[in-house]
């Protein structure tokens, strides 16, 4: 017998549907080890949907945070040296270092498969 499966998921108000065929022969076991690899991809499907979601929502808040940081250094720097706080001081040294950026960047554009999907 060839075979054909199909799995379709709703997840959050999105579907993601995948279908796997084969011209093998296969028996039942070999149908059923298809589904779930089709089954498998579309869970990982949904897992990088979920995943791309929160990283959305990090990097809007991410925007936010950045310009409020970047608001106190401009705040901090109006403040005479010898007047700032400790925590100011290293506010100032963590704006100072070329990675500050690095904390309020969110980028995901689905990572690559498992090596078993491939």
């Amino acid at each position: 017998m060839k075979g054909s499966v199909k799995i379709m998921l709703s997840y959050d108000y999105s579907h993601f549907e995948v279908a796997l065929s084969t011209d093998e022969e296969l028996n039942g076991a070999g149908v059923n080890d298809l589904r779930k690899t089709a089954q498998r991809l579309a869970d990982e499907a949904v897992r990088q949907y979920k995943r791309a979601k929160e990283t959305a929502a990090l990097r809007d808040r991410g925007r936010i945070e950045k310009q409020y940081f970047l608001d106190d250094i401009a705040r901090i720097k109006r403040i005479p040296e010898g007047e700032r706080t400790v925590d100011q001081v290293a506010t100032l040294k963590q704006y100072a270092d070329e990675n500050w950026e690095a904390q309020f960047d969110h980028d995901y554009d689905y990572d690559d498969d498992p090596e078993e999907y491939r």
